[in-house]
């Protein structure tokens, strides 16, 4: 068996309900040679209490366990504090709020160590219902293409991936993540790592039998039921969150990817625009994708199909 150490970096806020779940899920590894980091975001609930109570039992598996408080700061700088302490020969980040199958690090450390042309990896993901946790409503397996950039392309995009559960390489993190520090924007920490490894690395390897489990909530920010504004808001966060990862990418031949994205986001924030029926909503966003040159006769179609509407309903006409 491998003696590397494996590093998790998990960043956590108000977790009490989760968070004992998902320390179970360390404690339950077949691999031994585990550091975790554990940074509390300024959590105001039982949070460190429940941390703390897990210290002892950490100490006699022999895994290293490191925890630290901070002023509510967001999860990305959470997440950057725990990759400035970390010192494993892998590199793994995960929510506290899920739980990794028993087998999760071993079978990826496994894979890693027999397949040198790889230098990060990821496995199955399992969705399960929070109030059934027998119920599984979604899975995640192999993704269905390959291509030097088809990976990166599809994080861009949000298409065919998960974004959770990789296991990566240090020496290939840190070639990729300048300083291990990434941007502090809204959402989209995975993507921030994911993209790089995906511009310079290519395909990750996939592991079958290291499983995932996410838990999908009502009032989980990651898979509520958004409002068409809230998830306008939310295609902006995520836009900008992949604009500053193209700009860190030391690659002059990927610039020409933040039109791309420009032209994408802004035509999905123009469909949820229609949805709402606000006139000045969907002009607003009609506007923006007229500037970035994406807009189509449909598109413009629709713009004024809609705010016409809106118009004869506000003259009583029609």
């Amino acid at each position: 068996m491998s003696s590397s150490l494996v590093s998790i970096v998990t960043p956590c806020y108000n977790g009490e309900k989760y968070l004992s779940r998902f320390l179970e899920s360390i404690l339950n590894q077949t691999y031994s040679e585990i550091e975790l980091i554990l940074i509390n975001d300024g959590s105001n609930d039982e949070t460190e209490r429940i941390v703390q109570g897990y210290r002892q039992s950490f100490f006699a598996k022999g895994i290293r366990f490191l925890y630290e408080y901070q002023k509510n700061q967001g999860q990305a700088a959470a997440l950057n504090r725990g990759l400035k302490l970390f010192t494993g020969e892998y590199i793994t980040w995960l929510d506290s709020d899920d739980e990794i199958m028993p087998d999760f690090i071993k079978t990826k450390i496994d894979f890693l160590e027999k397949h040198s042309e790889y230098v990060y990896c990821y496995g199955k993901a399992i969705a399960v219902d929070e109030d059934k946790p027998d119920k599984i409503v979604d899975v995640f397996e192999k993704r269905k293409k390959n291509g030097r950039y088809a990976f990166f392309e599809d994080i861009l995009m949000v298409k065919d991936v998960f974004f959770s559960g990789y296991l990566v390489k240090t020496a290939a993190f840190e070639k990729v993540i300048l300083n291990r520090e990434i941007y502090t924007g809204a959402g989209g920490q995975n993507a921030q790592i994911l993209l790089p490894l995906g511009w310079y690395y290519g395909e990750p390897g996939y592991v079958d039998k290291s499983v995932y489990k996410y838990f999908v909530r009502t009032e989980s920010h990651s898979h509520s039921q958004n409002s068409s504004e809230k998830i306008i808001q939310q295609l902006y966060n995520y836009e900008q969150i992949l604009l500053h990862t193209l700009e860190r990418i030391s690659d002059k031949d990927v610039l020409k990817y933040n039109d791309i994205v420009k032209g994408y986001y802004a035509k999905l924030r123009f469909g949820n625009a229609i949805d709402t029926k606000k006139a000045e909503l969907i002009k607003k966003h009609y506007l923006e994708l007229k500037k970035t040159g994406t807009a189509t006769k449909k598109d413009f179609a629709l713009y004024i199909k809609y705010t016409n509407r809106v118009i004869r309903n506000i003259l009583h006409i029609g």
